[in-house]
């Protein structure tokens, strides 16, 4: 590569779905990129599979969007349940709204399809590389250029310098630790537990949509589909489990039976494919530039999985950080406002918008006290019959109304 191609380059660290997207939004805008990261493959997982209406569009923008809908779902509707009584508690269906979105649905498109399907177009692309197998050692910053020091598969060490390096390399981010950048907030005490069953919980009625939120005061659940690896449908479902239970009780067979069975009965065994147990954290980064390291996604900020906004507010981080880095490398626009900008805008739609969402979200789903939990299911059902609290309730869900106010931040 050119030394001034060198020179304007920008180090992604992390190949996930936000450094797979920014590369490629930074490439569109002829930027050259570097994409690092230290798996050999891309994780096939069915988490982190919903797309948002904004998101959409910014997939729409990339030229995404037809290969998302060959191999997404397509969920214009999503539910509300009572887990103790079985009733449908709120309908919300994005097509309904008296001013729906350009794209109004959920597009439920898992992560790793996202990056696979990006990664090939960088591959053709003269102006990216993509290096895998690359652990970041050390960041080294310079008053024109930042170098990434990396770490081989074979133990050797190679030094990769560009103009800006961004850590997109999740919620344990070794950019964000190298930078000394803070991790504000909390961790969770309950931990979640992931189950993918190939089971069609359609079959139940149609109370059950592609997404569905079941309220339950010990032991509520998200349930959503996805299409699969195959085509053929996965179903995630996602509950808390309690702090004193031991991996080994919540982890046999028998009990993951028992979770699924409390809350869709069948007869016979569900079908599981994977079980993943986690700790959940509500975090910010105290900023997400310094000099010319930036953060975005998981590095920059991590909530709580019930509204599925994670993915989608690191891919607003990726989209509003290209076009700075634009201004700023090709366009000449002074670095530090528009980077400080970055942070003010990214970190509103966070403290705002996601951990504020997620946060009432979990509680809402998991309320105990049985006079507040009726409140809150009223107050759901209320907004489902009305046309301005339905439509309301959707912008604050789907991330609408939060992105556009952090966008029109200055």
């Amino acid at each position: 590569m050119a030394e001034q191609s060198v020179r304007n380059r920008v180090i992604i660290v992390g190949a996930g779905p936000v450094g797979s997207v920014l590369a490629l939004a930074l490439r569109q805008r002829d930027v050259p990129v570097i994409l690092l990261d230290q798996l050999a493959a891309p994780e096939h997982d069915c988490r982190a599979a919903s797309c948002h209406p904004p998101t959409i569009a910014m997939l729409d923008q990339l030229g995404l969007l037809e290969e998302g809908l060959a191999q997404g779902l397509v969920s214009p509707v999503f539910h509300y349940l009572d887990r103790v009584t079985g009733e449908l508690v709120g309908r919300f269906a994005l097509p309904e709204m008296q001013a729906p979105p350009e794209h109004a649905y959920v597009l439920q498109w898992e992560q790793y399809k996202i990056v696979e399907t990006i990664e090939a177009r960088l591959k053709q692309d003269d102006g990216a590389e993509i290096q895998r197998e690359a652990r970041l050692v050390a960041v080294e910053q310079g008053a024109d250029q930042v170098a990434a020091i990396v770490e081989r598969a074979d133990g050797s060490h190679d030094r990769v310098e560009g103009a800006y390096l961004v850590g997109c390399d999740g919620g344990r981010s070794t950019v964000r630790k190298l930078s000394d950048i803070a991790f504000d907030g909390f961790t969770w005490p309950e931990r979640f537990i992931k189950i993918d069953t190939r089971h069609d919980f359609t079959a139940i009625g149609p109370q059950i949509s592609n997404r569905n939120y079941f309220s339950d005061p010990d032991e509520w659940m998200n349930l959503f589909k996805a299409r699969g690896e195959d085509g053929s449908g996965m179903w995630r479902a996602v509950s808390p489990t309690l702090p004193e239970q031991r991996d080994e009780d919540l982890l046999s067979e028998a009990a993951i039976e028992a979770r699924l069975q409390k809350f869709c009965p069948k007869p016979g065994a569900y079908e599981v494919v994977t079980v993943a147990l986690y700790h959940v954290h509500q975090r910010i980064a105290a900023t997400f530039n310094q000099g010319r390291v930036l953060l975005a996604g998981d590095a920059a900020h991590v909530n709580n999985p019930v509204g599925g906004m994670g993915m989608n507010g690191g891919i607003h981080d990726a989209m509003n950080l290209a076009d700075k880095l634009e201004a700023i490398l090709h366009c000449g626009e002074a670095a530090q406002p528009l980077l400080d900008r970055y942070t003010r805008q990214r970190r509103k739609a966070q403290v705002d918008g996601v951990q504020a969402q997620s946060i009432a979200n979990k509680e809402t789903l998991g309320e105990k006290d049985p006079a507040i939990r009726a409140q809150k299911l009223a107050a759901i059902a209320r907004a489902s019959a009305s046309p301005e609290l339905h439509d309301a309730f959707i912008r604050r869900s789907c991330m609408i109304d939060s992105f556009a106010a952090a966008q029109a931040t200055l």
